[in-house]
């Protein structure tokens, strides 16, 4: 009796695929980590006013000591507070959820990369300069009407935030180190790491 054949068909592309191939990334590692990045951002951890920002005086991409392409956006939650600025929040009163979103640089990598503490230095003196506290209109919910008390410690926070920032009080630079998993057997899972420059207070529980 003679057996049928049966072939596997040729499983679709998936999305992310047909967007690196689309975009002209597939013949450019660096480049095409960086989507696949942004895509990660955009619709497993619902990231929105989602931008790429191309390394300055960019020269040769494939070189080890080059800079990637940074991708800012803006997460759906705080992803860190500095413990003393978290102290003058608990002091006024204040949640998370009371400030306006604050955009976040993420640097794309993928596993296997060499990193130096000079090739991290160069990268966050490369941040373009961006308004980090902004307005998410993407967002659909809508902001809870704000009373004038909370409204005036909002303004008295911005303003200590402000003198922080330029202090370096509160923290200075800092990123999401996200690395993609795309060794042999790898899946392409992206996992994300806080990086800072400069020294950081640790957290007292």
């Amino acid at each position: 009796m003679a057996t049928k054949r049966v072939e596997n068909p040729i499983p679709e592309s998936s999305q992310l695929s047909e967007l690196i191939e689309t975009t002209s990334a597939s013949a450019n590692p660096q480049a095409a980590t960086t989507l696949q990045v942004l895509h990660n951002l955009q619709h497993q951890h619902l990231w929105t006013s989602l931008q790429i920002h191309a390394p300055p005086n960019e020269t040769d991409s494939s070189s080890h000591d080059s800079q990637p392409p940074l991708i800012s956006g803006l997460p759906p939650n705080r992803v860190y507070t500095h413990p003393d600025e978290q102290l003058y929040m608990l002091e006024q009163g204040l949640r998370e959820d009371d400030l306006r979103p604050e955009r976040l640089f993420v640097i794309p990598t993928a596993q296997g990369q060499n990193w130096s503490l000079r090739r991290m230095a160069a990268v966050f003196d490369a941040f373009p300069k961006i308004d980090i506290l902004e307005d998410d209109s993407e967002r659909s919910e809508e902001p809870a009407s704000v009373d004038t008390e909370k409204a005036k410690k909002l303004e008295e926070y911005y303003q200590r935030r402000e003198k922080a920032d330029a202090t370096l009080e509160w923290g200075s630079k800092r990123a999401l180190l996200a690395m993609v998993d795309k060794g042999m057997g790898g899946e392409g899972t992206v996992v994300y790491y806080i990086v800072q420059e400069g020294e950081v207070k640790p957290r007292q529980n």
